[in-house]
């Protein structure tokens, strides 16, 4: 499976943006996917997972309330929205892929990844 993100750019704080994940094969549809994050200098972090229905979704601590992980799989494509941007958001985002039924926030447990997408967020 091939995952291109999409929709990064250059926002002010406070503002919003909504990511895109596009995957070549309908067998997404029945993926976790994960958003993971890497800002210069720093590991690669998870953000926000959803299981395939949709129904489950997990993010992290500082994203909560902020970011919404949503998915449409008659279009094999999931989103981030994110709102209230803050300048530690900045960072090169990546969509990722697994098998399975659980949400995992560790890098290792993906399968397959996106290439990653920019977000600049400017004070």
């Amino acid at each position: 499976v091939q995952l291109q993100a999409s929709g990064g750019g250059l926002v002010q704080a406070g503002g919003s943006l909504r990511l895109s994940c596009a995957a070549s094969e309908r067998t997404f549809s029945s993926s976790v996917v994960g958003w993971f994050r890497q800002a210069p200098g720093n590991e690669r972090e998870f953000v926000a997972g959803i299981n395939w229905s949709g129904n489950s979704r997990v993010y992290a601590e500082d994203v909560k309330g902020r970011f919404t992980i949503s998915r449409d799989n008659a279009k094999s494509t999931v989103y981030l929205q994110m709102n209230s941007l803050k300048p530690e958001d900045t960072a090169v985002y990546y969509c990722a892929g697994r098998s399975g039924v659980y949400i995992r926030t560790r890098i290792s447990e993906y399968d397959y990844w996106g290439q990653g997408t920019q977000v600049t967020v400017s004070s």
